[in-house]
């Protein structure tokens, strides 16, 4: 830049030349100060924004105290916007507003009297209609104020002070909880339960240590003025209150109530923390509109006082649990309340806290309260000490003193020249009424002297003692315990605890009716299901030539899992199967099996349930039944087989041994935990061969015995197995006498 000055027009002023960078950073700088200090975020000693602690003491300055009567809001706005809070009225009447809206604040600090707005969303009337004044827990943050237990400010215009901060004898912070937007920062702080915290603060005045998993014995969670029921996990909350970040599921409350011949309807009695209900109703209409809500048949809101919302399922057939886990998938029946416990440290230091800290800066500043509150207070009993010792003298000396008084020209300093009186002393004696004087007796003088050297010896220990500081704290704590415990109507814990059951919500499946069948499939891969489950398939017909290879008794809810002998998974949902009128339909027109394949397994899905898989080479692993499933044509490819070998076993892998026996007759048994558990691949080596391959392949228990179906339909079970004994990727022994002709071990799935 040129250090020539830059010369203004002609007719104006001079120029300053500046670093434009350097004036928008100052000048956003003290935006951003502003907008955190004394809008956004929170103080951690009181938990009130400037605007409502501003709120709180001009309505103590208009006497709108809890016992007192009302006044306009408009007349509050006005006193406060015209002499604390240079902002818009409509601002001012917003925040006055939400302090007494009971589903919006855990603990109101304002009594509301008009209409305040609803949970629906409803606007408040406007301030020259409604009317308001403190209530108990705002007189709670305000006690002691006039004690010199807090700092005063000027405010805006230096025409009157504010406080700096409230005494707070009300853990307000985490009780009634925050939220706000500044730059580059944000707060979000849930409401929590009054006796909680209270209890918490005890424990941390006896253990200021105290670890977070013993503070969560006194406070579990938070507690939200709607109440629901919080379904966070307990370590997903303990993680929160250590760090100060986190968040919270918080799901409706909900109960069925029986409508008459097997019907039922679902009353939601309580919603998540800021849903405005007329919202919620509008949504799940718009979801069922646009059929995402199958299940569900209708809504109604017959709420009146209290929230109760209808909801009737499509048919008396659905699971009431699976409707609610379907809505609170979708709708704003569960929400997660974000937490972001972030606060103005001694009123200038924003930082992230957690709930120890929260707890132990609040009793700080009650430290501090208790020290400034009886400092004032020994100021005020010597101010008395020495009135009351000028007072005596003037009992003592009454004629005296009323001739000085009358006779002479400067009584004040006649009086302290005469009796060596302070000026306080001679000016509480001038200042005294005559009709006083009859009470001027000696002993009430004495008396009173004697009470408030008392007290004067007990504040002075009170200061130099601090197990005595925290233990007079200890019983204010008490007392602000029982005045809003949960014994009390206010103070009653809303919101519950609760695990969120474990169901996947298959939207599909649940508007199945469930049904037992049978499913059928033949040689040839004709597949049908029928009704019921079948016991005698003697009647069954097939076509010429063909004849029944599976039957699975399963339910329409079910997913029927085909192995083909390429190594590759299927799956068909079993309502979608064929009736059982005709010989059904070919299963290679359902699903793309190659010509040169067959099917080997057919059985019905149980999800979690472990498989072994094995080819004719003898390779094979173990693999879940969750990795198998795939709703499409082509299925799943797992078992990676190259020819001329086959897939040829698929069991339930239920044991704890492996019996493999080969086309040679040779029987081995193996521990399971030498099997690898896969998702795909070719596997390791289950058994040798030098003619042949894998026959069968069996997994039992080894206190049960190995057992197998013969022929006829008979059970053989042999319980020592020494001689057949090995580890994997042995030759074997031959197999034990009466063993099966067919080499295999029987019917794998029951």
């Amino acid at each position: 830049m040129s250090d020539k000055p830059i010369l203004p027009p002609e007719g104006n002023g001079p120029v300053e030349p500046i670093n434009l960078r350097e004036a928008l950073e100052e000048r956003y700088l003290a935006y951003a100060l502003s907008t955190i200090m004394h809008r956004a975020l929170p103080d951690v000693r009181d938990g009130l924004k400037p605007v409502h602690r501003r709120l709180l003491y001009a309505m103590r300055e208009l006497r709108l105290d809890p016992e007192g009567g009302f006044k306009k809001c408009a007349k509050i706005v006005g006193e406060v916007m015209g002499g604390y809070h240079p902002h818009g009225d409509q601002a001012i009447y917003d925040a006055l507003v939400r302090l007494a809206q009971d589903f919006a604040v855990r603990y109101p600090l304002v009594d509301g009297q008009g209409n305040f707005g609803n949970i629906d969303g409803d606007n408040p009337a406007a301030m020259r209609y409604t009317e308001a004044r403190l209530t108990e827990v705002a007189a709670a943050l305000l006690e002691g104020i006039d004690e010199d237990t807090v700092d005063f400010r000027e405010t805006y215009d230096g025409e009157d002070t504010e406080p700096v901060v409230l005494p707070a004898s009300f853990p307000n912070l985490l009780a009634n909880g925050a939220s706000g937007i500044a730059v580059g920062m944000a707060t979000s702080i849930p409401p929590h339960n009054a006796e909680e915290l209270l209890s918490a603060a005890l424990h941390l005045i006896k253990h200021p240590n105290a670890r977070i998993d013993k503070l969560m014995e006194f406070v579990p969670g938070p507690d939200f003025p709607t109440g629901g029921v919080i379904v966070e996990p307990r370590e997903s909350l303990k993680q929160m209150y250590e760090t100060g970040r986190g968040g919270v599921r918080l799901r409706a409350r909900w109960e069925k109530e029986e409508t008459g011949r097997g019907g039922y309807q679902i009353v939601v009695t309580e919603i998540p923390y800021q849903v405005q209900k007329s919202r919620l109703v509008e949504k799940i209409a718009e979801l069922m509109e646009a059929r995402r809500l199958p299940l569900l048949g209708n809504i109604r809101d017959e709420s009146a006082e209290d929230i109760r919302l209808v909801l009737e399922p499509k048919s008396r057939t659905v699971d009431a649990v699976l409707l609610m886990e379907s809505l609170f998938k979708l709708t704003d029946l569960e929400v997660r309340v974000p937490v972001n416990i972030n606060v103005l440290s001694e009123g200038r230091i924003p930082n992230v806290l957690g709930l120890r800290d929260c707890l132990r800066q609040w009793l700080e500043h009650r430290k501090e309260v208790l020290l400034r509150r009886t400092r004032h207070r020994l100021a005020k009993i010597a101010h008395r000490l020495e009135v009351l010792a000028g007072y005596l003298i003037a009992y003592l000396n009454l004629d005296e003193v009323i001739r000085i008084i009358r006779f002479e020209d400067h009584p004040k300093e006649e009086l302290m020249k005469r009796f060596e009186l302070s000026e306080v002393q001679a000016n509480a004696i001038l200042d005294m009424r005559l009709r006083a004087l009859h009470k001027l007796q000696e002993i009430e003088i004495k008396r009173e002297h004697e009470s408030l050297e008392a007290e004067q010896a007990e504040l002075e220990a009170l200061l130099a003692d601090e197990a005595r500081q925290w233990a007079r704290i200890a019983d204010e704590l008490r007392a602000t315990r029982e005045a809003f415990g949960k014994s009390t109507d206010i103070g009653r814990r809303h919101s519950s605890f609760a695990e969120a059951p474990e169901i996947a919500v298959d939207l599909d499946a649940a508007m199945i009716e469930k049904e037992p069948i049978t499913v059928i499939l033949s040689e040839k891969g004709w597949i049908r299901a029928l009704r019921g489950h079948q016991d005698d398939y003697s009647r069954l017909q097939f076509k010429a030539g063909d004849r029944l290879k599976f039957a699975i008794k399963a339910q329409t809810t079910d997913k029927i899992v085909l192995f083909a002998s390429d190594g590759r998974f299927f799956t068909l949902a079993a309502d979608k199967l064929p009736g059982g009128r005709g010989h059904g339909e070919p299963v290679r027109l359902m699903l793309d099996i190659a010509d040169n394949h067959d099917i080997v397994q057919a059985f019905v899905h149980r999800p979690g349930r472990k498989l072994l898989v094995a080819s004719t080479a003898g390779n094979g692993f173990i693999v879940s039944e969750n990795e198998l499933i795939a709703m499409t044509r082509k299925g799943k490819q797992v078992l990676n087989v190259a020819e001329p070998d086959e897939a040829a076993v698929c069991v339930p892998a239920e044991g704890d041994m492996v019996a493999v026996i080969g086309e040679n007759r040779k029987l081995l048994v193996f521990p399971l935990a030498e099997l690898n558990e896969m998702t795909r691949g070719r596997g390791t080596r289950l058994q040798r061969y030098k003619d042949g391959g894998l026959a069968d392949a069996k997994i039992f228990t080894e206190t049960e015995g190995l057992s197998w179906v013969d022929g006829a339909g008979r059970t053989f079970t042999v319980n020592d197995l020494t001689p057949w004994r090995g580890n994997r990727a042995q030759a074997g022994r031959l197999a034990p006498r009466g063993f099966p002709r067919s080499n295999r071990f029987g019917p794998a799935f029951g």
